[in-house]
């Protein structure tokens, strides 16, 4: 394995540390938004960002910028330093990037044209339905939602919440798992439809916090309606029964982009950690002298170089061997970098004292961010389970 960057990520890395430098980080005052939709100055930043080529970096093949999993590592690290603002000003941020993903391997030629190509121009955005209110959502083929066919139509009624995106007014075209089969075999009872935002039946019934937060600047998330929907079948994705396979093709690229921007939130933690123990004096030394924050500093250097090595073996793996090859790798990401980068935001926070909660720093966003991805896309204890499971099933072929 080698982790070196090549020529081309090489020059995609000075080009965005330089994008970060004069746009990204001069934003960050004033740029969250107390409602649903993200700043205006999205829009701006969207439009350097084409300028400076640095467009849908995370899009493999013909469809966006053609780089490896590992060439995309170090570029999203840099933007999960300002995890709020520079995904979305390159067009790299969830849940688009996953949908353009879906779109561009397992649409049609008709729904790539109508849907695709506006959210690769950033035009539109979009959002993915599957998580409900009533049952466990860790387990995709729990879900309720009714996808039944009518003639040449689908009616979709159920009930979906925490919606990413769904609150941005730009959000025109929702992705919808919903069972098309309840009696057939559990992993091939579900579908994905596309739904446009304007279709009869849908209503976006109340945006959702997380931890307090509107994330109005990735377009909320929303408590969603589907009340006899009707879409004709060609908005189906795929085939019937192919919804969860779908899912988890959509899955694996997330969690490792969600990890790979993890660790720039952690670079970027423990280096207001480091400037605030060098410039706080309590007690006669600088915080920095202190033997506590000493150890928090080393621990968190030595565990954001672990967690890097890991996502950089599984983007590796995700190269070479595919994406079922990188499945343990995979897994063993989503359960460490979250819960490791909220212990390092965590000691920062700490390390700040008041001003760590407050709106001064980036510190509160990043523990709300972090903390949630320990739930979004599969909690721990799920990938724990199924690591489990795999870990001891190869001893058992063994002893067999």
């Amino acid at each position: 394995m080698d982790f070196g960057f090549d020529e081309r990520t090489e020059d995609y890395r000075k080009r965005l540390l330089s994008f970060m430098d004069e746009y990204v980080y001069p934003a960050e005052a004033g740029f969250h938004s107390e409602g649903w939709e993200p700043p205006p100055i999205v829009a701006r930043l969207q439009a350097q960002a084409r300028l400076a080529g640095l467009w849908n970096l995370f899009l493999p093949g013909t469809h966006g910028a053609g780089l490896s999993n590992l060439q995309y590592a170090p570029l999203a690290e840099i933007t999960g330093r300002s995890p709020h603002i520079a995904p979305p000003a390159l067009n790299c941020a969830a849940p688009d990037t996953g949908n353009m993903e879906v779109l561009a391997e397992f649409g049609t030629e008709e729904q790539k044209q109508r849907w695709l190509q506006p959210l690769l121009d950033g035009t539109i955005r979009s959002a993915f339905a599957m998580t409900e209110p009533q049952v466990a959502s860790s387990d995709a083929t729990n879900i309720g939602t009714r996808i039944e066919r009518d003639g040449d139509d689908y009616v979709i009624t159920g009930r979906k919440f925490y919606i990413t995106g769904a609150m941005n007014p730009n959000c025109r075209i929702f992705i919808v798992m919903g069972k098309t089969d309840p009696s057939a075999a559990r992993h091939v009872q579900q579908s994905m439809v596309l739904v446009p935002r304007d279709t009869p039946g849908v209503t976006v019934k109340r945006g959702m916090t997380v931890f307090g937060y509107t994330d109005g600047d990735h377009g909320g998330h929303a408590e969603m309606l589907f009340e006899g929907a009707r879409v004709p079948v060609s908005n189906l994705i795929g085939e019937e029964g192919g919804g969860f396979a779908i899912s988890q093709a959509r899955l694996g690229p997330g969690r490792i982009h969600h990890c790979m921007r993890l660790i720039g939130m952690a670079e970027r933690a423990l280096e207001l950690m480091c400037t605030r123990a060098l410039s706080r004096t309590p007690f006669g030394k600088p915080l920095a002298e202190q033997g506590v924050v000493q150890d928090w500093i080393a621990e968190s250097r030595v565990r954001i170089e672990q967690a890097r090595l890991l996502v950089l073996k599984a983007a590796w793996l995700m190269d070479t061997v595919g994406n079922k090859g990188a499945h343990t790798e995979i897994q063993a990401i989503k359960i460490i970098v979250p819960a490791t980068v909220e212990w390092i935001v965590d000691k920062a926070i700490q390390t700040h004292g008041a001003a760590g909660v407050g709106q001064d720093t980036p510190l509160a966003g990043l523990w709300a961010a972090a903390r949630t991805l320990r739930l979004a896309d599969g909690p721990d204890e799920v990938h724990k389970r199924s690591l489990a499971r795999r870990e001891l099933s190869r001893h058992r072929s063994a002893a067999s």
